[in-house]
């Protein structure tokens, strides 16, 4: 390998010393540290590519929000089990306002943020009825939400749905929902991380079966609104973001302020679960706990084990957020547009250079810029793609990881840097002539 960025020796140490049996499989977090070290250890800059955090300034409405609250001593009282009343109440306007839905207020859970969200919501699922014990991901995904069915010991399915989109949905949920042992289905909307959006006709599809298995979707929004092919920020006026929720009651919504509004660092978000779901009552809830709905299990029982609650001064953050949203004084989805011209000036750059998209089509369109898009390059797999960029200085995830049956990465354009664009394309160019496409 000639002129790598990275020393190729000291990196091939640094990736050894993690004894990963399949670098592929890699986790976001080891991808991170790898990367850290060597730029520790060669002064030469990374461009980060593999990790999920934003790189937007917070939302000053709710900097502003969350110090006055602190001000005001709350940091000394334990919140609410049940949330902040100021917040539930804006979370249930918000998803009027973004989403054009009605949830009570009462069925607006904070959390500590969608990660949170997502392991109460899988754990509460899979105790409703006997039998009912896994849980189906419409993938790819996020790879975490499966590490967490490993870590509470439940079961999952998955499959990519890369062949399966439009008419084809029905069928390939039904193969599996049939078996009846489906507690619930999820799936990211725009998708982590190949950023193509469900339909309204497949949302429907998956609405309309959930309702006919009766299993409950967990529908994560964590970059709500984010589809900028579409006007989605004016509030009460559609469109909207789109939702399983039209067509089931069935679901329960997470919405974080991580992406949205780049409050990441607060850990804050909320669980809307339907009205009717929230006081349903399952047998299986009633055996474990004594009684209780879904809801009142979810919060007093799940949440309560897990945290006792919801950092107080971040639900304020988040309140003022929603509310200045829904007031139409804050457009953030202005605020993190920018998401999606980097993308579309990084995709460029990858494909002047070899490189294809691999989710290039959203149905019968282009995929849309943002947050994130998925790469490979000819005669490589995912995992050697991964592991040959590190020597470039270049860190991004598998999609091996993500639940995709596809060969390539993951890119997010978080952490991009203006100057990162020439440092991009200096480097890809010494990987062209080391790796010249036959």
């Amino acid at each position: 390998m000639k002129n790598t960025p990275v020393d190729y020796k000291i990196a091939k140490e640094v990736i050894d010393s993690y004894k990963l049996s399949h670098f592929g499989k890699a986790t976001i977090r080891e991808v991170v540290a790898i990367s850290s070290q060597l730029e520790e250890l060669t002064n030469v800059e990374f461009i980060h590519m593999e990790m999920g955090v934003p790189g937007l300034k917070p939302a000053q409405v709710g900097v502003d929000a969350e110090i006055k609250a602190l001000q005001s001593g709350i940091a000394s009282v334990y919140p609410n089990i049940n949330g902040a009343a100021e917040l539930k109440k804006e979370a249930s306007r918000f998803i009027k306002a973004f989403i054009d839905i009605d949830i009570d207020p009462e069925c607006c859970v904070p959390v500590t943020g969608s990660m949170q969200g997502t392991y109460a919501s899988f754990l509460t699922c899979g105790q409703c009825v006997d039998g009912k014990d896994t849980i189906l991901f419409i993938d790819p995904g996020f790879p975490v939400q499966k590490q967490q069915i490993v870590v509470m010991g439940y079961k999952y399915e998955s499959f990519d749905v890369y062949e399966y989109r439009g008419e084809k949905l029905q069928a390939k949920l039904e193969e599996y929902l049939k078996k009846g042992n489906i507690a619930a289905m999820i799936y990211s909307n725009p998708n982590n991380p190949a950023w193509f959006c469900f339909t309204d006709k497949e949302l429907k599809v998956i609405g309309e079966l959930a309702n006919k298995y009766d299993t409950i979707v967990i529908e994560d929004l964590a970059y709500f609104a984010m589809d900028f092919r579409k006007d989605l920020g004016t509030p009460f006026l559609p469109p909207y973001q789109s939702t399983v929720a039209k067509y089931t009651d069935n679901y329960i919504m997470q919405i974080s302020g991580s992406k949205a509004f780049s409050y990441a660092g607060q850990r804050i978000g909320v669980t809307a679960i339907s009205n009717k779901l929230y006081h349903r009552s399952y047998p299986g809830l009633t055996q474990r706990y004594g009684g209780g709905t879904f809801g009142t299990v979810y919060i007093h029982r799940v949440l309560y084990a897990l945290s006792s609650g919801t950092s107080h001064s971040a639900q304020f953050a988040l309140a003022a957020m929603f509310k200045a949203a829904s007031d139409g004084t804050f457009d953030f989805v202005s605020e993190v547009k920018e998401y999606g011209l980097r993308a579309k000036r990084l995709k460029e750059i990858f494909k002047n250079h070899g490189f294809k998209i691999v989710y290039d089509h959203d149905l019968d369109e282009p995929i849309a810029d943002g947050f994130y898009f998925t790469i490979s390059y000819p005669g490589m797999t995912g995992s050697e793609l991964m592991q040959q960029l590190i020597y470039y200085g270049i860190s991004a995830i598998s999609l091996e990881t993500t639940g995709s049956n596809q060969e390539g990465l993951r890119a997010c354009t978080s952490f991009i840097k203006d100057h990162q664009y020439k440092l991009l394309n200096e480097r890809l160019n010494i990987f062209n002539e080391n790796h010249p496409i036959v």
